[in-house]
Order: C-alpha cells, then structure tokens, then sequence
C-alpha cells in the first residue's frame, strides 16, 4: 500500500501540532518560542499542498484540514501575540472616561486582540468555497498575516526602543493594527499566491523576488524587515495585478 496519499496530511498535521505549541508558549509570554513553532507551523503549510500536487492525491479532507491547521497556527497565534501586546501597552489616560474602573483596563481590554483570530476565522472559511481563489488570493493570506503580527511581537521584544517598537507601547496603534490586519484579511484585494507549484523561474518571479527581498530587508532591517515584505508583498500584488 502506498503511503504518498498520507504524506500531506501528516505535514499538515504537524503544522497543526506546532501551532499548538506556539500557542502554549504564546499564553505564558515567551513570545520568541512561540514565534519560533509559529514559523515551523508555516513552513510546514508551504509544503503539504506542495507534496499533495506532487503527488497527485489532493482530497477534500485534506483541503478542510489544512484549514482547521491554518485556524490555530495563523488564527489563535497572531490573536494571542496580539493579547500580550496589548496587555503590555499604555493607554491614553486623557481620552478615558474617569469613571472606568482600572481592572477593566488591565484584565479585559487584551481580549480584543483575539478580533485578529476571528478575522481569520472568516477569511479561511471564505477561502474554502471562493473559486476565484485557485490560482491567486483576494486578502491578505493568513500565513502572511500571522508573519506581520509575530514581526509585531519581535520587535518589542528585542528592539523596543526602536521606532516601531516604541509605538507598540501604545493601545491606540494596536488598535489601529487589529483594525487593518482583520480589514486586509477579508479585503477584495488580489494578491499572488505565495505556495510553489514548480520551481521554474519564469512562473515564479514574483515569489523569488519576495524571497530574495524579504532575505536582504530581515538583515538590513532585523524584525521590522518581515513588516517590510509584507508591505512589499502586497505592493507587488497590486501593481503586476495578480
């Protein structure tokens, strides 16, 4: 009996397993680890369609896992990462009513983090029955959000008092995060689809460009550099139309 038709399933299985465990370490505040299994979880949702075309054993139970995999590593975790900065952050106390009572403040506002779970919740159940979405996607995809939010994290945890780091201090600019991570997750934008299906440069110049970018803005720029591809990513989308 071949085993081909239970390859992919098993990488999606341990992009589900990881992300389980970035989830774990993302609940006790170790960020770094759990952007660490977060990035592993990714890795292994590039390969499972990879090997299932590869292979010719693309299924319906392998799309549906591949979702359910998706919702924790790049749904719970960018909605966890988000909970910690937010419960690290300061509010304006100018703009809030006197009458709030503070542990309010402290103990429920970091909920609100989990806007970006629910977000991409939707956006992979769209994802399942939009056939527009074969060959490309429309918003942003959920592996690249969850790359956007754990950039987020990274820099706050290893270059605070950079620019970007100091502004993660603030509620009102992860707020104004959330709002634009769950916006381009279910935006009618059209954006290139960042899984291989061969390796030829001519069909994927656009990824190897991605690629080779994203490499050159991480070392000149460390964590903010993720924050720059993505931006790149979406660029690149909107002005080759794909």
């Amino acid at each position: 009996m071949s085993i081909k038709p239970y390859i992919p399933n098993a990488i999606t299985l341990l992009n589900l397993f990881s992300g389980c465990v970035a989830v774990y370490f993302a609940s006790i505040d170790k960020l770094e680890i759990a952007a660490f299994f977060a990035l592993l979880g990714i890795f292994f949702d590039f390969f499972d369609g990879f090997f299932a075309r590869l292979f010719n054993v693309q299924s319906e139970l392998g799309l549906q896992l591949d979702s359910l995999a998706d919702m924790i590593t790049s749904g719970m975790v960018p909605g966890m990462f988000m909970f910690q900065l937010l419960n690290k952050s300061h509010l304006v106390q100018d703009f809030l009513p006197v009458s709030l009572p503070s542990f309010y403040i402290m103990d429920y506002l970091p909920l609100l983090g989990f806007i970006v779970t629910m977000a991409s919740g939707y956006r992979l159940a769209k994802f399942n029955i939009d056939t527009r979405q074969t060959s490309s996607f429309i918003g942003l995809p959920t592996p690249a959000n969850t790359l956007l939010i754990i950039s987020l994290g990274l820099i706050s945890y290893y270059q605070p008092e950079s620019l970007i780091g100091i502004w993660l201090v603030n509620t009102y600019v992860l707020f104004g995060i959330i709002i634009f991570s769950s916006y381009m997750l279910n935006a009618e934008l059209p954006l290139f689809a960042l899984k291989f299906k061969t390796w030829d440069v001519k069909d994927n110049w656009m990824r190897y460009t991605l690629i080779i970018a994203a490499l050159i803005l991480v070392l000149l720029l460390g964590y903010a550099g993720v924050l720059a591809t993505i931006l790149l990513y979406i660029l690149l989308s909107i002005f080759t139309k794909q």
